[in-house]
């Protein structure tokens, strides 16, 4: 399962970085409804099939289980179910063989191995799982069927050729179907896209900066973004209030004047709109005020330190090193 990346992350970090509010509202709006997930039905014992007898049938799924979520489950419990009698050896590859054909891993393997062992469908887990199974492999651990689900994944040849060709050939391949919406990949571009929700969120609960990997100005901007953030939602709030309030008075002269109906309803909206405008662009310029003089505060430091360290001579510089 997940052998390979389903999409590219490409510049995510920085469209996190350069994502506005407004274009933050609009994703939460259009992201999709919630979708359940049904468990799947278990086979019915059916005399003389396989599975039916006291012996199990050996059904063997392999893959890197990084940061392992329920697309993962699922997929294991398709395998544990193709019999009515299954058990299920599940193969992780160790951490070199997957930096080697696919890349870094969140989890280190003895996580992914852990992982794996609470999984309900699980009867075995074996460690340090080969990229491509062969014949020996399948003898050694007496499998009668591999299940994965039925894209082709390349093998460490770089032919091109699909890690289960000689599991096919032989007749012992089970296709299992993949979760839609769910991945490893799936969920670390769900991380980087929101990353400096999570950097703060790290930040408030006792993290430092360093523990994050991020700078001193870095970490500033972000603490500035979100107090700006709840500024924002504040005056939003402030606002709604202040509409009622105007609403409510201006309903009280009107009938204290004795204003007709027809003609209330023609200028109320004219006279709340104007008094918002006034509002909405006080706070704006606010917003603006305090943005400009926070980044000067930033910056200037900032950069006076790096003139400064330009100045020095080489030798000094390389002693402060």
């Amino acid at each position: 399962m997940a052998r390979g990346p389903r999409k590219r992350l490409v510049n995510q970090r920085k469209a996190s970085d350069e994502l506005t509010e407004e274009e933050e509202e609009e994703d939460d709006e259009s992201s999709s409804p919630a979708v359940r997930y049904e468990p799947l039905p278990s086979p019915v014992a059916v005399e003389g099939q396989e599975g039916s007898s006291q012996r199990p049938v050996r059904v063997y799924a392999d893959g890197i289980y990084d940061l392992f979520h329920f697309g993962h489950a699922r997929s294991l419990e398709q395998a544990k179910k193709l019999f009515p009698n299954t058990h299920l050896l599940v193969g992780c590859c160790s951490d070199a063989i997957t930096n080697k054909y696919k890349g870094k891993t969140v989890m280190t393997e003895a996580e992914r191995y852990e992982s794996l062992r609470h999984c309900r469908w699980v009867d075995e887990v074996i460690s340090d799982a080969p990229w491509v199974i062969n014949k020996e492999f399948l003898d050694k651990h007496q499998i009668d069927y591999v299940a994965h689900d039925a894209l082709p994944y390349a093998d460490n040849s770089g032919a091109g050729n699909d890690v289960y060709e000689f599991v096919r050939a032989a007749g012992k391949f089970m296709e299992t179907k993949r979760t839609d919406g769910v991945s490893t990949s799936d969920l670390i571009m769900r991380i980087v896209k929101d990353y400096n929700e999570y950097v703060m969120r790290n930040l408030a609960r006792g993290y430092s900066r360093k523990d994050l990997g991020v700078s001193y100005v870095k970490e500033k901007q972000l603490q500035v973004n979100m107090g700006m953030r709840k500024l924002g939602q504040k005056v939003r709030e402030q606002r709604e209030r202040v509409e009622k309030r105007v609403w409510s008075l201006l309903n009280t002269v009107a009938k204290t004047a004795g204003i007709h109906h027809s003609e209330w309803v023609e200028n109320a909206d004219r006279w709340v709109s104007g008094f918002l405008e006034k509002f909405e662009e006080g706070c704006y310029l606010m917003e603006k005020a305090i943005r400009t003089s926070i980044k000067k505060g930033l910056i200037g430091p900032n950069l006076e330190e790096k003139s400064t360290m330009k100045l020095l001579p080489s030798s000094s510089y390389s002693k402060s090193v």
